[in-house]
């Protein structure tokens, strides 16, 4: 097992990337290939005491978060992101994990890797901390114009990534509108409710926002502009009630004491509301394992992103995936 990972990716690089790298070899037992710039990986691995299972891959250049993702991808083939891609396609690396420019590393991805049969448009699936279970929400950034038959596709790849890797047997599957009823929605919603009312997939309707986080479905599917703007929204709204508890809980004896007392189911609260539990999100559609994670990410979600890369490949998640998206296939459109 060898994660490739973007060294020059994310907005506190190299130093909370090679961090994440380093707890992920200290708890996962994996080989970790640092992509990027040689010198500034050295210098921060020096601080460590043992870099075992870490190797670095020199390349001169990085995609900034400002620039075009396609346009820079194309012209920079040193950069860190196309690198990484490049070590996975020549079978020196099983999956690559990125803080960066998330349209680069969809870019690089389709570029290097291509995207599987049937596939014309990879997405990004977040996971999210259900109530009663995972919710899968997929696109959350990759695409943010979509026609219906994108939203339709989404859905299978998000059906056939929930079977084959989180184990859930006919997961329910609910279109991000803003009603319930079948009028509710703009036309590119309304149109891709039919596509899945006449599928074979387990699809229930539109659901709503507040639906995100029950665990009544376990996949949402939306545009990657309605998904992004939900993912930013969740995450957000998780940090600011967790920090107002701890304030108002400190603001008073009686409420430091109920704050000690109360510890764990705290600390459970903090944890069912924490977007690094899974570190990232993973790219659906392309050739090979890909994670996606955010630009502000701290080490311990880099570790986790590396995590979830490394069950992915062990689960076999592409060729799983392939086989779902042929059988889906084969199922909706049979006469």
């Amino acid at each position: 097992m060898n994660v490739a990972v973007d060294a020059m990716g994310g907005d506190h690089a190299p130093g909370v990337i090679v961090r994440g790298a380093f707890l992920a070899v200290s708890e996962l037992g994996i080989d970790i290939t640092l992509v990027g710039h040689e010198e500034a990986i050295a210098e921060e691995l020096s601080s460590y005491r043992s870099a075992d299972h870490i190797t670095l891959h020199h390349c001169e250049e990085a995609v900034q978060m400002d620039e075009a993702p396609l346009k820079a991808v194309r012209k920079k083939k040193d950069a860190s992101i196309r690198v990484a891609f490049g070590l996975v396609k020549r079978g020196e690396a099983d999956a690559v994990v990125s803080a960066g420019n998330s349209g680069a590393t969809l870019a690089a991805a389709v570029l290097t890797l291509g995207r599987l049969k049937g596939v014309d448009r990879p997405a990004l699936a977040s996971i999210f901390p259900g109530e009663k279970a995972p919710v899968v929400l997929i696109d959350v950034g990759a695409n943010v114009d979509c026609r219906p038959a994108h939203l339709f596709q989404f859905g299978v790849m998000a059906h056939a990534f929930t079977t084959s890797i989180l184990g859930v047997e006919n997961p329910k599957i609910g279109l991000l509108s803003i009603g319930e009823e079948r009028s509710k929605g703009n036309e590119q919603v309304r149109l891709a409710r039919e596509l899945f009312k006449e599928s074979k997939l387990n699809f229930v309707g539109n659901v709503e926002g507040r639906d995100i986080f029950t665990g009544d479905v376990e996949i949402i599917v939306c545009d990657g502009f309605v998904g992004n703007v939900a993912l930013k929204l969740s995450e957000g709204m998780g940090e600011v009630m967790t920090k107002s508890l701890q304030r108002e809980l400190m603001s008073s004896l009686m409420g430091r004491a109920s704050l000690l007392l109360g510890s764990r189911p705290l600390g459970r609260f903090k944890r069912k509301l924490d977007y690094e539990a899974y570190g990232g999100a993973p790219l659906l559609g392309i050739n090979g394992v890909g994670i996606v994670c955010h630009g502000g990410s701290t080490p311990r979600a880099i570790k986790n992103a590396i995590k979830l890369a490394a069950q992915y490949v062990r689960d076999g998640g592409v060729d799983k995936m392939t086989g779902e998206l042929n059988s889906i296939e084969a199922e909706t459109f049979a006469s």
